[in-house]
Parts: structure tokens; C-alpha cells; sequence
């Protein structure tokens, strides 16, 4: 499935990459302007690998992006055309690696993610995964903190050391550690390798 991507219908659907300063699923939120002007870079893939989960790694993504000055890269958008185009989705800016999740309906709510051990303080995003629903008080793509970790489970705040986030309903999902980076100045931007994951 994946490797269609890379020469299906429309072609090339995720051969350029993007930046964005906040989550979007329809591809909203993307830098623009600066000087030298941000633009998207090509993104060269290499075969799939066998899973679950299947795996698709970038062998190369082109060259730096610039980065107008006053913008926040985090998260990285597939496209299939320089411009316009057709968005294939995004993914957190220095991801680290996706792991499944279950949450308890509780006040606050508790979180499990076999094999993550994420610390406190890290910062996170949920996304849902096919066929489930992520529990009802938080939001795909915001940025969470983690709080009282241990071990697989932990907590998730809206501020750094802040109060676990109640839920009013269970669920699960996706979670992966996100680095957001800043920009005071105009800059530079490398990706030096983008994942794509089908649970």
C-alpha cells in the first residue's frame, strides 16, 4: 500500500515535503515568506519494510528549508506537487517513535503505551488510529506535556507540570514525542529523514 503512494494515483502523491507551524489533516498552516522564501523540498523514498507495523523511511528528503523569521516549524506534510498538489498528511517535527495507547475514562485520566517509558516534562502529540477513537478531553495534534510517567502509563497536561487532563470518555490512539523548534530569525530547517507507519 505504501509503495503505491510513491507511484499511484494521483503519481507521486508523497514525493515533496512540507512544514507546518501547527497541525491541520487537510494540510492548512503551512510556512510561507521569508528571504530566501520557504518552499517545499522532494522527498525520495526508499522501498517499504515488512511489520506490523509496515514501515516506508525517506532515503533523502532535498535540501534545507528556509524558515521566515517569527514562525514555528512542527510538523512535516507530504504533498504530491511543489504547489498545490494533493496532501497526503503530516507528521510531528522530530518525531520520536509512534507508540499505540489505551486511556481510562477517569479524573485524571491514565494513559498506557506498551513500551514507551516517556519522562515527565516530554512533549507529545495523540493522533487517532484507523478504526478507534481517541478518548473524549483531548485533541488530535495539540501538544501535551507528560506528567506523573511510570514505566508504559502516564498523564497528560496542557502545561508543563500541570494537572493530568480529566477524560469523559476512554479511548486510544496514537501517541509520539514531538520537538517543536522556533524561529527569532530567518533560518534553516533540514529533515533528515521522514517514517511512515501503517498499524
Amino acid at each position: 500500500m505504501m509503495d503505491a503512494l510513491a507511484g499511484g494515483t494521483p503519481a507521486n502523491i508523497i514525493a515533496y515535503a512540507s512544514l507546518h507551524s501547527a497541525y491541520s489533516a487537510t494540510g492548512l498552516n503551512e510556512l510561507a515568506g521569508g528571504s530566501p522564501a520557504y518552499a517545499r523540498q522532494t522527498a525520495t523514498w526508499a522501498a517499504s519494510a515488512g511489520g506490523p507495523p509496515a514501515t516506508k523511511t525517506t532515503s533523502a528528503v532535498g535540501g534545507a528549508f528556509n524558515i521566515p523569521a517569527g514562525t514555528t516549524v512542527a510538523w512535516v506534510g507530504l504533498w504530491s506537487a511543489l504547489t498545490s498538489g494533493t496532501f497526503a498528511g503530516m507528521g510531528p517535527a522530530n518525531a520520536g517513535t509512534p507508540y499505540v495507547f489505551t486511556a481510562t475514562l477517569a479524573s485524571p485520566g491514565v494513559f498506557t503505551a506498551p513500551g514507551s517509558g516517556y519522562s515527565n516534562g516530554q512533549t507529545v502529540v495523540v493522533l487517532p488510529a484507523i478504526g478507534a477513537a481517541l478518548p473524549a478531553g483531548v485533541t488530535a495534534g495539540t501538544v501535551y506535556y507528560i506528567v506523573s510517567a511510570s514505566g508504559a502509563t502516564f498523564q497528560l497536561s496542557a502545561t508543563s507540570g500541570g494537572a493530568g487532563i480529566n477524560l469523559s470518555a476512554a479511548g486510544s490512539g496514537i501517541v509520539q514525542a514531538i520537538t517543536t523548534e522556533a524561529f527569532g530569525a530567518q533560518g534553516t530547517y533540514t529533515v533528515s529523514a521522514e517514517t511512515l507507519s501503517l498499524y
